[in-house]
């Protein structure tokens, strides 16, 4: 079980692996936001700008997000975010659609 000051901790190092891919993130309208740090190593993400509205969002987040922050930081166990867009989705657009 994790302490208050271990997940601050943790949060710190997802903050530090998330500036790493921030600048691909940002280069097509988009940023992640950091909601929670679980005592089980959940991070939970919100999507910002084009990201939450992408529709390789989900791609996204497992393969650059989630694979990003399991590298810098082990004790993380899950990425999930809280509004990510499906393909199917109407509303999905592409970044500078």
């Amino acid at each position: 079980m994790m302490t208050m000051d271990s997940n601050m901790n943790i949060k710190a190092k997802v903050e530090i692996a998330l500036n790493a891919i921030r600048p691909y993130l940002e280069a097509d309208g988009g940023d992640v936001k950091v909601l929670d740090v679980t005592d089980e190593g959940l991070v939970t993400l919100e999507l910002l700008g084009n990201c939450g509205s992408c529709p390789m969002s989900a791609m996204t987040l497992k393969a650059g997000v989630e694979d990003a922050i399991k590298r810098a930081v082990p004790e993380v166990s899950a990425v999930e975010a809280v509004n990510m867009t499906t393909p199917d989705d109407p509303w999905a657009k592409m970044p500078f659609e």
